[in-house]
């Protein structure tokens, strides 16, 4: 990674250069700041295969002996992946963290560091850094997320910009992938879906006349119904380790695309197809709100959910749930042939239609 003059990786304490263009104290006060918050100084986390973190030139990673290494990154764009009137600075840096977790999750993976390189642009004051780490922080400290670097930058315009790098670990040869689907086996998936989406409804309709919601449950209650799913999704963490350490799944993906849309990206993995029946689908009790039909649309297509859809083979004997997280069997996977449609939808009363992917999908022009 190329660094600005001073970085959080770089270990050079900083020039101030961001103090001479905004309202922050100065780069090196930041980088302090948040090096004492994120508590790694060297020798900290040896347990956790972190032996140097922020200060110095490289991060310095010891995975255990035996396992793989497992790297995603994600961007968080203002604009594009939250609304600071909408969302509000404290969801922004938990969304940004709970991103990257969820694909670590889908592969049963343990998290082992993190990497973030922020752009913050004129004006932006303190309190405002402070609350984007508040919320970053707190869902790292609660599975045991170090924050080993990273890179700090004015950006080019005025809209924050966050790219994280999350590297989790699994033993050799164990992690879960998307191309362990056959046919007959079972699709289940955790949690609920369409709350993300519902809310984000709600946030559109009310407009930016809505303050921003800093509120969240804070029972974190692995298994409740987020009262906040948009703002404050949950990483099944837990979940994907155990569906990979129990041998319970053969293949995963989180849906943050939407049901439809990652469901296919599985099947195209495994080279099958699939079918999903309408009336198993978990709905979050936000959905309902717009009445069963609507209900059924967002938890289909509407994404950032950050659940995960897993397979299962018939002959395997699934707990109802894990970690206190519900597990519901929601469809099959059948033999892929070119004269059907490769995802089906089946009605409560058995009428079967193609299920067209509906979810996000870059570079996409979406109505």
């Amino acid at each position: 990674m190329r660094r600005s003059p001073r970085s959080m990786e770089g270990g050079k304490d900083g020039d101030g250069h961001m103090a001479k263009h905004n309202a922050l104290t100065g780069e090196l006060l930041l980088i302090q700041q948040i090096k004492r918050d994120s508590k790694l100084r060297r020798g900290s986390f040896d347990e956790r295969g972190v032996t140097l973190g922020i200060g110095d030139d490289c991060a310095i990673l010891r995975p255990p002996a035996g396992h793989d290494v497992l790297v995603t990154t994600d961007f968080t764009l203002e604009g594009r992946h939250f609304r600071r009137d909408w969302h509000g600075l404290e969801s922004a840096g938990h969304r940004c963290l709970a991103r990257g977790l969820s694909d670590l999750a889908a592969m049963g993976a343990r998290p082992l560091a993190a990497f973030l390189s922020l752009a913050l642009p004129v004006g932006t004051r303190d309190r405002e850094v402070a609350l984007f780490f508040k919320g970053l922080r707190s869902l790292g400290d609660r599975f045991a997320v170090p924050l080993a670097g990273g890179d700090t930058a004015q950006a080019p315009a005025g809209a924050i910009l966050a790219d994280i790098i999350l590297l989790g670990t699994a033993p050799r040869g164990t992690a879960l992938r998307r191309d362990g689907a056959r046919p007959g086996d079972l699709l289940y998936v955790t949690g609920s879906l369409g709350g993300a989406a519902a809310e984000l409804s709600e946030m559109q309709t009310a407009g930016t006349n809505r303050k921003p919601n800093r509120r969240r449950d804070r029972r974190h209650d692995p298994g409740g119904v987020a009262t906040n799913p948009q703002r404050f999704p949950e990483p099944r963490l837990k979940v994907g380790e155990a569906l990979r350490r129990r041998r319970l799944a053969t293949a995963a993906i989180d849906v943050s695309d939407g049901l439809s849309t990652d469901l296919r990206h599985l099947c195209e993995a495994s080279g099958v197809g699939a079918e999903v029946d309408l009336e198993s689908l978990p709905l979050h009790p936000l959905t309902l709100r717009s009445g069963p039909a609507e209900a059924v649309k967002l938890a289909l297509h509407g994404g950032e959910d950050y659940e995960l859809l897993f397979v299962v083979r018939p002959q395997t004997r699934l707990p109802r749930q894990i970690a206190g997280v519900p597990l519901t069997r929601i469809g099959r996977f059948v033999r892929a042939t070119g004269r059907t449609p490769q995802v089906i939808q089946v009605a409560s009363d058995g009428v079967r239609t193609p299920l067209a992917a509906g979810g996000w999908e870059h570079f996409r022009t979406h109505g």
